[in-house]
């Protein structure tokens, strides 16, 4: 269920918080602190409904890498080093 509301985003995120914390799940520990430690910028989400630092910062390193090796003409190594690089 999505919601609209960063309340209530809040209060899921909680909850799914504590419920990983009872859970003793020790592989869940770095997510769980990544989640913890962002969950401010994570609920802004809430506020106008759009991101894509993500997407902007993965773009950025495509075209350096891309700057790296101009000339390129085998298009398929190149999608190969890339997939291999940052998949």
């Amino acid at each position: 269920m999505t919601t609209r509301h960063k309340h209530i985003g809040m209060t899921k995120l909680a909850h799914w918080h504590r419920n990983i914390k009872e859970s003793g799940f020790k592989n869940f520990n770095i997510l769980l602190n990544t989640i913890t430690f962002n969950y401010q910028s994570i609920l802004n989400y809430f506020d106008n409904r759009s991101t894509n630092a993500s997407a902007e910062f993965f773009n950025a390193k495509i075209k350096a890498f891309r700057s790296q090796f101009r000339g390129v003409r085998k298009i398929d190594f190149f999608l190969f080093r890339l997939s291999n690089l940052f998949a």
